[in-house]
């Protein structure tokens, strides 16, 4: 439930696209953000990061989208969400006591120390290819169609290239961890100890 209410901006913004065009699917991805935010503390009373790097990017440059008519900056708003997360994890990686992944999955998962580094630079490497990947499809993948075809396929690949593969990265992160993964024997002897390979 909580990953389709994390995606209903970006189902939003598509179905608008496909009903009308790119600077309408920004307005109400920019009103679906701000819900989505504002429901979430009322329900929490907190925010989630994830919704406040993407409502301040989307605001700043849908904004910019709109009040400029080119959706150029709209093309942008992947990357940097992507890119601001890799510049988090990856940092996460030499300062504090415990990285963004083990600090997120700790509380439901336990793994040695190495391996959550391993996964956090994994998961900042992986933010950062998918930001340079959509840069590549907004402004240079097919320089001899025509501007809507253009625009066509970056959304089709925002919504559905990013987060198949996103999927596709999560399922093996899965297997990763299962590896790795310490347990806790019934009968109170210590948790075995996997290094990671």
């Amino acid at each position: 439930m909580k990953f389709l209410y994390d995606l209903f901006p970006l189902l939003l913004f598509f179905a608008a696209f496909k009903f009308y065009d790119i600077y309408v699917a920004t307005a109400v991805a920019i009103a679906a953000s701000f819900l989505q935010t504002g429901l979430f503390w009322l329900k929490h009373r907190r925010f989630e990061t994830m919704h406040l790097i993407t409502l301040t990017v989307i605001g700043v440059f849908g904004g910019l989208t709109l009040a400029l008519h080119d959706d150029t900056f709209i093309k942008w708003k992947p990357t940097l969400v992507y890119w601001i997360l890799a510049a988090l994890m990856l940092a996460s990686q030499w300062f504090g006591k415990k990285t963004i992944i083990e600090r997120m999955m700790s509380a439901q998962v336990t793994l040695p120390t190495p391996v959550w580094k391993r996964l956090n630079l994994s998961w900042g490497i992986f933010f950062t290819v998918l930001g340079a990947v959509n840069i590549y499809v907004a402004f240079f993948y097919g320089l001899d169609l025509d501007a809507d075809t253009r625009r066509s396929i970056w959304v089709n690949f925002k919504v559905f290239g990013l987060l198949g593969l996103t999927l596709l990265f999560v399922v093996g992160q899965a297997f990763f961890m299962a590896r790795h993964m310490q347990h806790k024997p019934e009968n109170g002897e210590s948790a075995v100890d996997r290094t990671a390979k």
